[in-house]
């Protein structure tokens, strides 16, 4: 189980208002308790925070916010000590303009370093190409000095890198080298999929469902921009990196439809080993679709791929905003019986929901860039609620966002207290999952579904469990006829059925999940 912290908003040790590497120290034991595996951290290297850390201007230092690498070397040796890993953000697609690198290359068009990033001559139109940028705008700025554009994907603060150039690879798996030195145990990498462009920098076709009337970043297919095939080369070249060193990870954040996501394995499963499946994120809560989706990910596997799901992450609205209260236990109960790593967004065993920001405290750029399309992602970032003291608990001075006015009701230390929280529902799915074979490492198979339920069996060794969801509001009754079973209910987001035996049929509350420990599965 991987546990994603974004470090401006778990834990300030310092009385500024951001969160830092000595605040996750102190909340550690937290995370051992609640039966986390892996850690990752969001970005928290040297940056000028253009855009939170994923604007990078020192690849191996840590922003003073934060703390220092001592600090981080402290960080890693206390997660090491509770039997846990560390997972870093890795950016490799674009840096800070403040790099050195691109100052560099910024500098003349002769610089060494210049064919380290994507400089392009003005086009007929004046910008080289059609690219557009994830936060809004052309994906070009014109640099006077040179008198050429240079391309990013994203903020023109985060100009992008050229893969191509070999001596920039050299420097980046460098760059990798240097953490794992360390002994961090892995990496996030941001944007994988970006990597590599189109050596042609060929327009970007129009997409034919495009709605709106704005020029956002959907208007275009990017076609030529991202996912190219040379990606996999390069996916390839990092993933030789990590195996030089004992048990690390590779996890590739890709948005892209499953036939091509799951390319992101490689041959042979030479390259990341878990692309992020972002399926449980982009679909709509619908039964049929998420029964779907769920088979048709299981087929497309590779041979020894192993799968991986999540509910939410820094960039996407929190799980019980777009879902709804009612549901978030039943959320958090596929979350964590579907086979494969599953990843928890911080705030999520407690069931944070996302803030509203007024306007003028909205600090994310995306949000800042476009404020007519109501796309910051302010409010999926804001504090841990720790507790019901002021500012939850998560500093002593005024945090860099706000918290809900519910914090005082929904927080760690109300919840440890209450045998029925979410948290404590999150621990006992967590436990077992932990304690059975079935549920971590077990097969998958799709049992039954409708418009209400969706049903399946995790097996191993001649345990099995079946899990049975009601993903709608409305009681059902589930009487599978290809399937008879007869098993004890383990876990119910009704605590009063735990315990009870079951036969064939049952009726289900509306947003009821069950977990049935089988009977009789040799």
């Amino acid at each position: 189980v991987i546990y994603q912290i974004y470090p401006r908003s778990f834990q300030d040790s310092n009385g500024d208002g951001v969160g830092d590497l000595q605040g996750i120290i102190s909340r550690l034991d937290y995370l051992r308790s609640l039966g986390i595996d892996a850690v990752w951290l969001s970005p928290v290297y040297e940056s000028p925070m253009a855009d939170f850390g994923y604007d990078i201007s020192d690849y191996c230092g840590i922003h003073p916010i934060f703390g220092s690498l001592r600090d981080f070397d402290q960080l890693l040796g206390e997660v090491h000590r509770r039997n846990m890993k560390l997972i870093l953000d890795l950016v490799p697609n674009h840096t800070s303009d403040q790099h050195p690198w691109f100052l560099e290359s910024r500098s003349s068009r002769t610089n060494p370093k210049r064919d380290w990033y994507l400089w392009r001559d003005p086009g007929p139109d004046g910008v080289p190409n059609n690219w557009l940028s994830v936060f809004g705008g052309p994906g070009w700025e014109w640099d006077e000095r040179t008198g050429q554009y240079y391309y990013h994907a994203f903020l023109k603060e985060q100009p992008d890198l050229n893969w191509r150039n070999p001596d920039l690879q050299r420097e980046m798996l460098k760059t990798m080298r240097f953490w794992l030195d360390k002994g961090v145990d892995g990496f996030r990498v941001d944007v994988m999929w970006h990597m590599i462009k189109d050596t042609q920098f060929r327009d970007n076709p129009p997409n034919p469902e495009y709605q709106s009337h704005q020029a956002t970043y959907e208007k275009l297919i990017p076609l030529h921009s991202t996912d190219q095939p040379e990606v996999h080369d390069i996916v390839g070249m990092m993933r030789s990196v990590m195996d030089e060193y004992a048990q690390r990870v590779m996890i590739g954040e890709i948005y892209l439809p499953l036939h091509r996501l799951v390319m992101y394995y490689g041959m042979n499963n030479k390259g990341t080993h878990l692309p992020f499946n972002f399926q449980l994120l982009n679909l709509p809560w619908d039964p049929a679709r998420l029964f779907a989706v769920i088979d048709e990910y299981e087929s497309a596997l590779p041979e020894g791929g192993w799968p991986n799901w999540v509910l939410g992450n820094h960039d996407q609205p929190r799980i019980i905003s777009r879902i709804g209260q009612a549901q978030a236990r039943v959320a958090a109960m596929l979350l964590l019986t579907l086979r494969g790593t599953p990843t928890i967004y911080y705030g999520e065993e407690i069931g944070m929901t996302d803030v509203a920001i007024p306007p003028h405290e909205i600090q994310d750029p995306q949000g800042l860039n476009m404020p007519d399309l109501n796309l910051s992602r302010d409010p999926s970032r804001t504090p841990m609620q720790w507790d019901d003291s002021p500012n939850g608990g998560f500093s002593t001075a005024k945090p860099w966002l706000r918290l809900p006015y519910n914090f005082p009701r929904i927080n760690v230390k109300a919840q440890q207290r209450d045998t029925f929280s979410m948290l404590n529902f999150y621990k006992d799915l967590i436990g077992l999952r932990r304690r059975e074979p079935a549920l971590n490492v077990g097969s998958y198979r799709s049992v039954y579904s409708d418009k209400q339920v969706i049903s399946f069996v995790r097996e191993a060794g001649g345990n099995g469990f079946l899990i049975v969801l009601n993903l709608s509001h409305r009681p059902a009754y589930f009487q599978p006829s290809a399937f008879p079973f007869e098993g004890v209910i383990e876990i119910s987001t009704e605590p009063e059925r735990n315990g009870n035996t079951v036969t064939n049929a049952i009726p289900i509350a509306g947003d009821e999940g069950l977990i049935i420990r089988l009977k009789n599965r040799r």
